[in-house]
């Protein structure tokens, strides 16, 4: 059975699939552990990389001995490393090579498109503004909407609600093996791109792996959604 592409939805990550931020990323967190005295190398950052900030802050205070802040100064440790990570991405802005392009090509031929990210709601609309894909987009979903983050599935979910398209009927793009699993555990097939900081054993999961982003056609988008009916 052939599924028009406006009954198709595509729901992006944002943090390594549309901007290449995985240095700004580590930047802003290892400036904010310092500051608070926790120690944060690169693995405690692949560790946590696309998770949501109360996990993040709670499980490393938890490793150093220290007590898990209350969700007032937790909030307030996030800010302060959000802030930081704008700064760095307004100075330079880290998009994926190719993702502005694609996303107009995408919702010229009629796909519903969202971003389902665990990033708050200002850095996505910073990015969002920054690619200039507003108009592209039918649905978002940050991190503040749900209080599961990935691998469990509520913000795919979610996304696939705002888009008005059934589980069935969407696809993930990821750059992250928690992502991918809240993918697949949203009933949603994924496509993995290989992006700084991760490597295609950590894609191995998903039902297609790109290395760019032009490689998202119309037809590999429609014939995975297909393939998932079958």
């Amino acid at each position: 059975m052939t599924i028009a592409n406006d009954m198709i939805g595509v729901i992006f990550d944002m943090d390594g699939t549309l901007t290449d931020s995985h240095d700004a990323h580590y930047a802003s967190w290892k400036s904010t552990m310092d500051t608070h005295g926790i120690e944060y190398g690169p693995t405690d950052f692949i560790r946590d990389f696309g998770r949501r900030n109360p996990e993040i802050i709670g499980e490393n205070w938890v490793r150093a001995g220290r007590d898990v802040p209350d969700d007032e100064r937790s909030g307030t440790i996030a800010d302060e490393k959000e802030a930081a990570f704008r700064a760095i991405i307004s100075e330079n802005f880290p998009e994926m090579i190719g993702a502005r392009d694609m996303m107009s090509r995408l919702h010229d031929v009629g796909f519903r498109l969202a971003i389902g990210s665990s990033a708050p709601g200002e850095n996505i609309e910073l990015c969002n503004r920054e690619l200039g894909i507003e108009t592209c987009l039918k649905a978002i979903v940050c991190g503040c909407d749900v209080t599961r983050g990935k691998p469990e599935p509520d913000g795919f979910l979610l996304a696939a609600e705002r888009l008005g398209c059934p589980p069935e009927h969407c696809i993930v793009v990821e750059d992250a093996a928690a992502g991918i699993e809240a993918a697949h555990r949203a009933g949603m097939p994924a496509i993995g791109i290989l992006s700084t900081g991760h490597d295609a054993k950590e894609l191995a999961a998903a039902e297609r792996v790109i290395h760019e982003l032009k490689e998202l056609t119309p037809e590999l988008l429609s014939g995975l959604v297909k393939e998932h009916q079958r």
